[in-house]
């Protein structure tokens, strides 16, 4: 079987000789290129130079032209910051007064912003790989998009203004499905509906605001003949339930889930489920026996039919090649990767004596320490760092905050000293208070007030 032909087999739940192995490779294929992250994703000739570099080296079943949540968002009148290592950031929000503008909102064309660029990357690499790749036409879930459009107030949205949130749920599964609908006409084989912000919300509120526009583009997706992944970011443990209820060919999780509980919500519901290789702790800070093993306990926890190994989210741009390469030894000869495993051995860590937690019995004022992936590129992150901001402002002069990314080594070793397991989280005066979950304003307000008052 080709790789293209492992992956399709898994999303429709098939026996394969071996597990399907998809690197959600995104802005790292610069790297392999010496090109930004900025330069990579408005240059369709980079896309395609830069996919066949990642092709050739990590021998992928399946792979994505391009991974960028803010497509759609720039086209719809949101400002992007560029960044040299990391997809763009959203710094402005359309509906952020009000959603008297939503009628006026466009639906995007083939001309729109930079999807020349993506459409014609996603031609030329249907014809250069895809006959043996299985290629991933990636768009921004409704929910998420919503986010961007309307800004943290969607939040309270949902509790003040619910008719309002379902109009704009309704519009943003419509840009959903023309993404969708142009990919999949430029030869994109599997639709990945990239939704992070879900793992935000309650599966009751999932039920109310999403499932019902969520359904629809899984649907039309299978009327367009092509295959589709509900992918999303954070601690999605509780709205995995009602993702799978949406009907998608398969899941996709990242290290905040368990992919053993995934494994029984994709067999309950008889789809594919894919991740979760941890991108930060494992693949970016990782050696290549780091790497092996993830993958290796991957592969033996979840057998069976329909899993495709993956990592739990778009790869980070500094990931060393040869970490990507030693999961690809663990896929195509996993035996070979277990001898390698059992005979390495691992390098002093110095990480460990590099940090020092704050005396939090003796602050000068209340501190809140926000731990994310990177706000820059994840916007779960991005949304709780905005969020941060906001009410720092309401207490100006009386409470500090920093953001502690994980892509920094010294990081992962402060998060795991601060008990904090999921990201993103909001650590106040050293005990995690949000976790993996984005407060409204009013309740973040009063947790602070409760430590101001104690």
């Amino acid at each position: 079987m080709t790789g293209r032909e492992l992956v399709l087999a898994a999303l429709q739940r098939q026996a394969t000789p071996r597990v399907p192995w998809v690197p959600f490779t995104g802005v790292h294929i610069g790297s392999l290129r010496g090109v930004t992250a900025q330069e990579l994703l408005q240059s369709a000739s980079l896309l395609v130079a830069c996919g066949e570099e990642a092709n050739e080296r990590y021998q992928p079943d399946g792979q994505p032209v391009i991974f960028d949540l803010q497509v759609e968002a720039e086209i719809l009148g949101c400002k992007l910051q560029w960044a040299k290592d990391a997809p763009p950031a959203v710094v402005s929000h359309p509906l952020a007064a009000g959603y008297d503008g939503l009628m006026d909102l466009p639906k995007p064309r083939p001309k729109d912003g930079r999807l020349p660029v993506i459409l014609d990357a996603m031609r030329a690499l249907k014809q250069r790989i895809g006959h043996d790749t299985a290629l991933y036409g990636l768009v921004v879930g409704p929910f998420t998009l919503a986010l961007h459009l309307r800004g943290t107030n969607l939040f309270l949205d949902m509790f003040d203004q619910p008719e309002a949130v379902k109009e704009l749920m309704y519009f943003c599964r419509q840009v959903t499905e023309v993404m969708a609908d142009h990919y999949i006409d430029a030869g994109m084989d599997v639709i990945a509906v990239v939704d992070p912000m879900i793992s935000q919300i309650s599966a009751e509120h999932f039920q109310q605001f999403v499932s019902g526009d969520a359904t629809h583009i899984f649907d039309f997706i299978r009327g367009k003949n092509a295959y589709s992944s509900f992918f999303v970011c954070g601690n999605a443990t509780p709205v995995l339930e009602v993702m799978a209820q949406c009907g998608p060919d398969g899941l996709s999780v990242d290290e905040n889930v368990d992919m053993v509980f995934a494994k029984e919500i994709a067999d309950r519901h008889d789809i594919s489920y894919g991740g979760n290789i941890p991108l930060t702790t494992v693949m970016l800070h990782g050696d290549q026996a780091d790497n092996m093993q993830a993958a290796l306990k991957l592969i033996d926890s979840c057998s069976g039919p329909g899993f495709i190994l993956s990592p739990g989210c778009d790869m980070p741009f500094n990931v060393r090649p040869g970490n990507v390469s030693a999961i690809t030894l663990a896929v195509f000869d996993p035996e070979k990767a277990r001898v390698f495993v059992q005979t390495h051995q691992r390098p002093a860590d110095l990480a460990e004596t590099q940090v020092k937690l704050p005396d939090y019995d003796h602050l000068p004022r209340p501190l809140i320490e926000v731990i994310t992936l990177d706000s820059a590129t994840c916007p779960p992150c991005k949304y709780m760092v905005d969020a941060t901001r906001q009410v720092a402002k309401l207490f100006a002069g009386k409470v500090d905050w920093v953001e502690y990314k994980i892509t920094e080594k010294e990081n992962v070793v402060r998060m795991q000293r601060l008990g904090v397991t999921n990201i993103p989280t909001i650590v106040i005066n050293g005990n995690p208070t949000f976790v993996s979950c984005i407060p409204d304003l009013s309740t973040y307000k009063r947790e602070i007030e409760k430590v101001l008052q104690s």
